[in-house]
């Protein structure tokens, strides 16, 4: 147990410093959406539902005010990482972390590809 935790928190350790990376050159927007949807995929693996609604709501703040900011690219993989967070919050809301999850990993690969362009 004790080495599961250590492993939960290098992990959000790496995504911590993986966002200010990222961060540096994107919009703040996008990298907070990011910063949330990483803690919500990291609670999600653990079980912990309540806590990934909550990160996945604030990303998803965060993703549509990004959408605004962004190019038309850029647009369009936001609006595809909004549809998986929007589908992450209603199975978090079912207690459904698994599924949940996957939404909201999915959401991140677009995030981060809206970043890239």
């Amino acid at each position: 147990m004790k080495l599961l935790k250590v492993i939960v928190a290098l992990n959000i350790f790496a995504f911590f410093l993986a966002s200010l990376a990222i961060a540096a050159d994107m919009n703040p927007h996008t990298a907070e959406a990011i910063k949330h949807a990483e803690s919500a995929q990291t609670h999600g693996k653990s079980g912990h539902t309540k806590v990934l609604l909550e990160h996945a709501q604030e990303s998803l703040a965060h993703a549509k005010e990004a959408e605004k900011e962004l190019t038309e690219t850029q647009k369009q993989h936001m609006a595809e990482s909004i549809k998986h967070l929007d589908e992450s919050i209603a199975h978090a809301k079912q207690d459904h972390a698994d599924i949940a999850t996957k939404h909201v990993t999915e959401a991140l690969q677009h995030m981060r590809e809206a970043a890239e362009k």
